[in-house]
């Protein structure tokens, strides 16, 4: 069987064979262009890739607000990013002319002023499955689309009834989420899923999830939508170590749910478009981009993609990854993970670059 660190489709290859040089001239071409962009917000929902810090504000575990976190964001502050630096949306943000953090919407330090420009519903742990969100006590999605309605509330009184409209229909909208819906919830045989679904119906289950999530927040204004695929799960560093069998190489198997989920997810966005007007609903593949970085890792100026930099790099994340933690790498730009589950600041600025220059290209 060819395995999947073999797998490079041509045209994938034409499509996103880009330097770290070219990408961030890229995010520079935005910014030049920015002001016609007539962009009024970012706005987020999802999990750990886009949760600035919403978890510092939850009972939970799951949580990164402590360093070596935000080690090489401003004045080295963690702030909740499960990253050493800032989150994909953060760049895209500051590429479209708007201020260069998107905000946790439950953050005190920020106020409506803040989030009229941009906010981050988005919840570490969470997933399309309530029952995901259950596994470690964080936000459910439900939930994301609550606070979306009490800031349209808080909106409306900061700006007016007609510039909030204007704002919510205009915004960009950046939904990542549905590894943990696999990973902390069915393959880790915590909720009971595993037992009651075979994987292809539980992806099923989770496209209805995404497309009632989806429907909903067009109900309420959205329009821009940019939604990501997984990334191959398979190939996080967590899942190496525990791959025994592959003996540390990526989990195949994880990596064809993670192929099927995503099929099935596009032809759902496909079909929702034709069924709800004005909905501008994008897919974004996050699966091919990520693979090249495995593949091609000196192109980027990567030298592991195996491990993540904070301790071993081989299971450490959360709490498990502390100052305390030894062995911890001296430079993230070097690895394509930070800590056994999330990219390095370096990975979520080309991500952010490929996504402005793909799926929200016809939005700006």
């Amino acid at each position: 069987m060819k395995s999947l660190l073999q797998y490079s489709p041509v045209s994938t290859m034409a499509q996103i064979h880009l330097t770290h040089t070219l990408l961030s001239h890229l995010l520079l071409t935005f910014l030049s262009l920015s002001t016609a962009a007539h962009i009024p917000a970012v706005i987020v929902f999802g999990d750990s890739t886009v949760d600035p810090g919403n978890n510092n504000a939850i009972p939970t575990i799951l949580r990164s607000d402590f360093p070596p976190y935000g080690r090489d964001f401003q004045n080295g502050k963690p702030t909740g990013r499960f990253c050493n630096g800032r989150l994909p949306t953060d760049f895209i943000s500051e590429a479209l002319g708007l201020p260069p953090l998107v905000p946790a919407y439950l953050d005190p330090a920020y106020g409506i002023e803040d989030f009229a420009k941009g906010v981050s519903f988005a919840s570490a742990g969470t997933g399309l499955d309530s029952a995901t969100s259950d596994v470690l006590a964080v936000i459910p999605l439900w939930k994301e689309v609550e606070y979306f309605k009490e800031y349209q509330k808080k909106l409306r009184k900061y700006v007016g009834e007609a510039h909030a409209e204007y704002i919510v229909n205009e915004a960009i909208y950046i939904i990542s989420i549905g590894t943990n819906d696999f990973l902390e919830n069915y393959f880790a045989v915590v909720t009971g899923r595993i037992l009651q679904l075979p994987v292809d119906k539980f992806e099923d289950f989770l496209v209805s999830q995404a497309a009632e999530f989806l429907t909903n927040i067009y109900r309420l204004g959205a329009r821009k939508i940019s939604f990501a695929g997984l990334s191959p799960i398979g190939c996080l560093p967590l899942e190496r170590t525990t791959n025994v069998i592959g003996k540390g190489g990526c989990n195949e198997k994880y990596n064809r749910v993670a192929r099927d989920f995503n099929a099935k997810l596009q032809r759902m966005i496909a079909d929702l478009c034709t069924k709800l007007p004005g909905l501008r609903l994008r897919y974004s593949g996050v699966y091919d981009r990520v693979l090249q970085l495995i593949n091609n890792p000196s192109h980027y100026g990567l030298e592991n993609v195996e491990e993540g930099c904070c301790g071993t790099g081989k299971f450490e994340m959360g709490f498990l990854c502390d100052s305390k933690c030894p062995l911890t790498c001296p430079d993230a730009n070097k690895y394509l993970f930070w800590d056994a589950f999330h990219p390095t600041e370096k990975v979520n600025r080309l991500m952010a670059g490929l996504t402005l220059s793909t799926g929200l290209r016809e939005f700006i």
